[in-house]
């Protein structure tokens, strides 16, 4: 039972979008668009669901969107 709650954790995964531009941007917001990723505008990259993923997208919510 433990084994499957694990994989089924580890196979957990959101992808996110950059839709806004960094220009103009903090350092800092873009530290975290960078830290998940994203390079260019409309790029998507699939990441692993955990917290801290979920807190870098909660710091740039107009920057990126996740697409499910």
């Amino acid at each position: 039972m433990a084994r499957a709650s694990k994989a089924a954790k580890a196979a957990a995964t959101v992808k996110i979008k950059q839709v806004g531009s960094l220009i103009g941007c903090t350092d800092k917001q873009r530290a975290c668009v960078r830290g998940l990723g994203l390079r260019r505008l409309h790029q998507v990259v699939e990441r692993q669901d955990t917290p801290m993923v979920r807190g870098m997208i909660g710091k740039v919510p107009h920057l990126v969107v996740v697409v499910e």
